[in-house]
């Protein structure tokens, strides 16, 4: 009996759509129900769940990095951000989930402690635009990481669609927090260089086992 060979990582890599789409798209719409679920909490409850969003350079308010993108500041807020939220996260998921959730990590983590370090004194900073605008930066410039012209190709239909968010990376629209939509554009840059450094080792061919 022989053993077919598993796909190469770098074949992986070069996805342009989720190999699982009907997973993929479950887990993209739970995520979304999700901030749906607690912008409803949020409503219902007499606290303000806003308030545990990030505190800029305020020790007590780091642990807003774990919430932030969960909260919103209300419904329009969370509207606005539902689609690319839904069209990205799918597409993020070609590689798989457990590639999805190691981006997501990246761009969690770091476009948080990008707005607590310099986002706006005496404010507090919630959404998922920063989630948005990373998985948007990785879906841009993951083609030329991978070397794969079907995601570059992606890339650019993405880019003349949702060119219009790119006005959110600049400073000036009040209530608007710039520092989350940059610093989760650099985070999905990023973890779009790690993921191919790892795509691009050399993986060694297994072989078939026989049995008679």
């Amino acid at each position: 009996m022989s053993t077919s060979n598993p796909a190469p990582e770098t074949d992986v890599a070069q996805r342009v759509l989720p190999p699982k789409p009907k997973a993929a798209a479950i887990v993209a719409l739970s995520f979304t129900l999700l901030l749906y679920l607690v912008e409803l909490v949020d409503v219902i409850l007499p606290g303000d769940l806003v308030q545990g969003g990030i505190h800029s350079r305020v020790l007590s308010g780091l642990d807003g990095v774990l919430f932030a993108p969960l909260l919103h500041a209300g419904w329009s807020h969370l509207f606005a951000n539902t689609v690319p939220v839904l069209v990205f996260s799918f597409l993020a998921m070609a590689a798989g989930i457990g590639r999805f959730a190691l981006v997501t990590a990246i761009i969690w983590v770091v476009s948080g402690l990008g707005v607590w370090l310099i986002g706006p004194a005496n404010g507090v900073t919630v959404g998922a635009s920063g989630l948005a605008f990373g998985w948007l930066a990785y879906l841009l410039v993951r083609g030329i990481f991978n070397r794969a012209a079907g995601q570059i190709l992606v890339a650019v239909v993405l880019l003349g669609v949702w060119s219009g968010m790119l006005a959110g990376l600049l400073p000036g629209n009040p209530g608007v927090s710039w520092q989350g939509h940059v610093f989760g554009a650099l985070a999905g840059v990023l973890a779009a260089w790690l993921t191919s450094r790892r795509s691009r080792k050399v993986v060694p061919a297994a072989t078939g086992n026989l049995e008679g």
